[in-house]
């Protein structure tokens, strides 16, 4: 159904769009109702239609990001794609709503390091409800609990990194800042239950290198810009949209995987 083309790039256009509401109003716990500006120290609500017409914010002049113009671009041509190799509507719906929430999820990480508790449990109900229609229960739930498991060892070494880290700079205060949060626990365990076992952790293991390689590229930038080893110690990335990236990979193009592997 060709004719399908059009209305796929639609409803990836209008998933966009709500999207970045979403990633706009609620890690700052804002109503739903209205957009808000994206500047942190202004967040003033506007109208919808300055919104749709990506118009600056009327009251601090700031400038729509370019987030807010990509992601629904990217998703009307990635919903297409979905539609192109998708054997039914019921499966490209599938798809595209645990696309949606899957950006959703990495944008917020990416923006403001956080995974957002009140995501979560709808994040848990479509997660289960896939992963048991594509592998079954048992290979879902091994996949949650090893997601659960790997991530939480990581987690707890993460903090022993942080402490190491505050002793290394000469300060026993702690600053806030995490290798790794329970945040990413919970994001693992998720896509565990999608990704069932074995999946999940070829899945970790993709993100965690994904996510290393971006951090020595940051941190060699650093030190060749003539910053201290000190500063270079302070870069944090977020873990989530990584690992959201890699299962994008192995859900959607496998056959990139084999190929790079073989």
């Amino acid at each position: 159904m060709d004719y399908f083309v059009p209305v796929a790039a639609a409803i990836g256009l209008l998933g966009g769009v709500v999207i970045n509401h979403l990633a706009d109003v609620l890690p700052h716990d804002k109503p739903l109702r209205a957009p808000v500006c994206q500047n942190k120290d202004c967040l003033d609500v506007y109208t919808w239609q300055q919104f749709l017409l990506m118009k600056p914010c009327p009251h601090c002049a700031t400038r729509r990001s370019a987030r807010s113009w990509l992601t629904p671009l990217v998703l009307a041509v990635f919903a297409v794609y979905l539609w192109l190799k998708a054997d039914s509507a019921l499966v490209f719906g599938i798809d595209m709503v645990l696309s949606l929430y899957l950006v959703l999820v990495a944008l917020i990480d990416l923006e403001h390091r956080l995974v957002l508790r009140v995501l979560s449990i709808p994040g848990l109900f479509l997660c289960v409800a896939a992963g048991i229609w594509a592998h079954g229960w048992q290979a879902s739930l091994l996949g949650g609990l090893g997601g659960f498991g790997i991530m939480m060892a990581f987690y707890l070494l993460g903090v022993l990194f942080t402490k190491i880290r505050a002793r290394r700079l000469g300060s026993e205060n702690d600053d806030g800042e995490e290798a790794l949060g329970s945040g990413d626990v919970t994001l693992a365990t998720l896509l565990g239950l999608l990704l069932g076992w074995p999946l999940i952790w070829f899945n970790l293991l993709m993100g965690i290198l994904f996510a290393g390689v971006v951090s020595l590229l940051i941190i060699g930038i650093l030190l060749l810009q003539r910053k201290y080893l000190q500063q270079a110690m302070m870069v944090f990335i977020p873990f989530g949209p990584f690992f959201i990236a890699s299962a994008f990979l192995l859900l959607h193009f496998p056959g990139w995987i084999k190929a790079v592997l073989s």
